[in-house]
């Protein structure tokens, strides 16, 4: 947005009306001033106290030089006709033409008609009608007004100038132009004296590739701050923020966005939610706290919903892919896992996410835990997971009977959206209850270093030992231990639905 200071530039055509507001036409009723003309006529059929000049007429007040093709000059009432050619001259540097002119001394309006153009250096205005009141201090054109200040151009119907408190007003259609940007609102004030510029009622700040909505908001010309409230959205070709209130300091390059905040990356189809978050431009990263939700939609008929204090968005070294990290309770749910964590980290580029302490992942009827897990996916799908130091999958037979695989390390492959293999690498050890016709029939008890267990209906179909085996079949209730070290059921912590992952537990 640091484009916007530029509207400064816009407002330098009402210098001219602020200088007649204070000195042009003055305090003192003097009168009007006859300076040249090559003729002037006096009589009964003009009027009486009437004059009219012809050719080059050129008439003073309060030392600013007024000049037409002809004029009549009411001299009981201190008023002036101009006609053709009107040019109002102050300082050689502010000129205002038009092809009528009315000027009462007596009561300090001024009104300008008809083809309306106001110089002031690089600035232009152009209007069919301007009026201004030195008592008042106030100028305005009502009937459509155009400025053109260098490559700015600004356009509204109604406009005016409020001296005494230092306030500009433009009203109805207001539009400005530049190289860089378009405004489009209803209604814009700017405070010359605090060089703020007010955005009041519907407002549209675009060009090719960004786009900011808002219904009430300012922006600090000279501190190049702004904030945006009411519906604010801002948009570009891949990502959309919204909130209740948004705010950016352009020079050291931070935004702040209130309530009701929703970050869209359509790009990565993802979107972050919560009530505060706090942006840095440079590097981007975006942190956001309060009620989070990160979710990414995929092309499944599921979305992955995470919940956690707080949500921070980075991107990666090339600038392109994301990187997310969530700080405590963290939640996930999508309908084929679930998880839960105290941090986490989701990068995108590699579409890994690795859950830190007290991890716990729930997929494909099991619960599996270990001091680090890491979740790797693949054409939107759990393509298989790491469970890193101390891992551990229990599978749930009934209340009392669980299978249970443990090690130093696993890898768990997904195919079909089925569990079909876990590698087990150092102090495998395995209980797996056997069944005949839906009857428990024994308990397997092994241990091994090394286990590739391969997997059918998510339940274990076949064991390989690899290294030191040591198997036994034994008779249900001849196990003493059915429970190995470590052994912990955490079904009354999964989140069960999308809602779940706000309560934690």
């Amino acid at each position: 947005m640091h484009y916007m200071n530029k509207i400064l530039v816009v407002f330098l055509f009402f210098c001219f009306l602020a200088t007649l507001s204070n000195s042009t036409f003055g305090q003192k009723k003097e009168q009007i001033n006859i300076l040249n003309s090559n003729s002037f006529e006096s009589n009964k059929s003009i009027g009486e106290g009437v004059r009219r000049f012809l050719g080059d007429v050129v008439f003073e007040h309060n030392n600013t030089k007024m000049y037409c093709d002809s004029a009549y000059l009411y001299s009981k009432t201190n008023i002036m006709h101009a006609y053709s050619n009107v040019h109002i001259n102050r300082a050689d540097s502010l000129h205002l033409y038009g092809d009528y002119l009315i000027y009462n001394a007596n009561t300090d309006i001024g009104k300008v008609r008809n083809n309306v153009r106001l110089e002031n250096d690089s600035t232009e205005l152009f209007t069919d009608s301007l009026n201004f009141n030195t008592l008042l201090n106030i100028a305005y054109y009502f009937d459509g007004g155009k400025i053109l200040s260098g490559e700015n151009t600004l356009t509204s119907t109604i406009g005016h100038y409020y001296a005494d408190e230092d306030l500009i007003f433009f009203k109805d259609s207001v539009k400005v132009e530049s190289p860089d940007y378009i405004i489009l609102t209803d209604t814009l004030k700017y405070n010359t004296k605090t060089e703020t510029a007010f955005f009041v009622g519907p407002t549209d700040i675009f060009n090719e590739e960004n786009t900011l909505y808002a219904e009430n908001g300012w922006y600090k010309t000279i501190e190049k701050q702004f904030q945006f409230r009411e519906n604010a959205t801002y948009q570009n070709k891949e990502k959309i923020l919204k909130g209740d209130s948004l705010y950016f300091d352009e020079i050291i390059g931070i935004g702040k966005a209130f309530r009701n905040v929703e970050m869209i990356d359509t790009s990565q189809n993802l979107i972050l939610k919560g009530n505060y978050a706090i942006y840095h431009e440079n590097p981007e990263s975006f942190l956001i706290t309060d009620s989070t939700l990160m979710i990414q939609v995929t092309n499944r008929t599921d979305s992955l919903f995470l919940h956690a204090d707080s949500i921070r968005s980075d991107m990666d070294s090339s600038g392109i892919n994301r990187i997310i990290r969530a700080y405590h309770k963290v939640q996930l749910y999508r309908d084929d896992f679930q998880a839960s964590c105290d941090s986490m980290v989701y990068t995108f580029a590699d579409s890994v996410i690795t859950m830190y302490t007290r991890p716990i992942l729930w997929a494909e009827g099991s619960q599996m835990t270990a001091d680090l897990v890491e979740i790797h996916i693949k054409n939107e799908k759990i393509d298989f997971f790491k469970l890193i130091q101390t891992a551990f999958i229990v599978q749930q037979e009934d209340t009392s009977k669980y299978n249970q695989i443990r090690g130093k390390e696993m890898i768990g492959y997904i195919r079909n959206n089925e569990l079909s293999k876990i590698d087990v690498f150092g102090n495998g050890q395995t209980i797996y209850f056997t069944k005949d016709k839906e009857e428990f029939v024994g308990v397997n008890y092994a241990e091994s270093s090394d286990i590739i267990i391969y997997m059918k209906n998510g339940r274990p179909s076949r064991f390989n030992l690899i290294k030191q085996p040591d198997g036994t079949m034994y008779p249900m209730g001849e196990l003493e231990k059915t429970k190995l070290k470590d052994f912990q059921w955490l079904e009354n912590l999964r989140p069960k639905s999308k809602n779940d992952i706000f309560f934690w537990k």
